[in-house]
């Protein structure tokens, strides 16, 4: 279970949560311009934008959970399981893996409107990367400063979805998310005021309960509306530090606890890292469950012009400060 959310302030920020019972040992890694992603079917891209995110680094290969590419543009993709539905090749299509969706767009749209119309041709396989790795059931948030999009590939076919409020979890279906919000059009920042009876003298005895029955279980449904009412009620500063805190603060109201989610044989859900990359500057930026001081690579750090990657493993143990020692 993950949640993806975008935020704007001065720039403009792109992150998510990975919540799952173990880790596949993921690494910051930056692809610079030249090193060359070799599709399973769409031929060699030997040159592209530089990109960053979280990954899975395998065969020398990427596997990025999130990225953002130079020009601002981020994906990340979240479990979708028993509605993912990926196809084989057919003729006159751009048959892409569902592992080289995020270098497929990446590396050569600058925009989600120039992602709109690659994937206006696009077909995803079910092709698995390998034997040892099963085939991930992903939908995908796309966004840019401008605009956010909900990508699925479902039996009925590609279905491509405007996303106005910036945010996705797991299941359901995009727009069934977004449905639900209807539910919760009361909820409010602001106190709120009696409409139960003008016979009844009822008053707010607390701070926060215009929020109240905003849902608070781990479930994908119920993230979704706790994370899109925390972002669309945020607000923050526009300096670095303001909006990279307030964006993990957005995102730590969806944190998974560990035990709060059991998941089989004493194994529990936790929310094992968060990220929040600058999409303008380039800076990506993350906790993991065990650390909870914020540390930053920055794409411009790197010679983009390479052909080498630079992964940078997470830094797991907390980092306390003793302010009187």
């Amino acid at each position: 279970m993950c949640t993806a959310a975008t935020y704007q302030t001065k720039d403009f920020y792109f992150g998510r949560t990975l919540d799952y019972e173990f880790s596949y040992c993921d690494e910051v890694t930056i692809t610079p311009r030249n090193y060359p992603f070799h599709f399973r079917m769409m031929g060699e891209m030997k040159h592209h934008y530089a990109i960053i995110g979280m990954a899975y680094v395998m065969e020398q290969y990427p596997l990025y959970y999130d990225a953002v590419n130079e020009k601002g543009l981020g994906i990340a993709g979240l479990n979708f399981v028993g509605n993912a539905y990926y196809r084989k090749a057919v003729p006159h299509r751009d048959n892409v893996a569902q592992f080289e969706l995020i270098p497929w767009i990446l590396g050569q749209c600058s925009s989600v409107q120039e992602a709109r119309m690659l994937l206006e041709r696009i077909n995803l396989l079910d092709t698995p990367f390998n034997e040892r790795l099963p085939l991930a059931q992903l939908h995908w948030l796309i966004a840019d400063r401008y605009e956010a999009i909900t990508l699925e590939a479902v039996k009925e076919g590609i279905r491509v979805y405007n996303n106005p409020a910036g945010v996705l979890t797991n299941n359901p279906p995009f727009n069934m998310q977004m449905f639900q919000l209807n539910n919760f059009m009361q909820l409010s920042a602001n106190d709120p005021e009696n409409h139960f009876s003008s016979k009844l003298s009822l008053k707010a005895y607390s701070r926060g309960m215009g929020a109240l029955g905003l849902p608070g279980d781990w479930s994908s449904q119920s993230r979704f509306i706790r994370a899109a009412f925390s972002k669309l009620n945020s607000i923050s500063g526009d300096s670095e530090a303001e909006s990279i805190s307030q964006f993990f603060h957005i995102l730590g109201s969806v944190g998974q606890i560990r035990g709060c989610c059991e998941v089989g044989d004493g194994k529990f859900e936790i929310t094992i890292y968060t990220s929040c990359c600058n999409t303008d500057r380039g800076i990506y930026y993350y906790t993991t469950y065990g650390n909870h001081q914020i540390t930053a690579v920055d794409m411009y750090r790197e010679n983009l012009d390479g052909n080498l990657l630079a992964r940078y493993p997470l830094i797991q143990g907390e980092q306390i400060l003793i302010q009187n020692g």
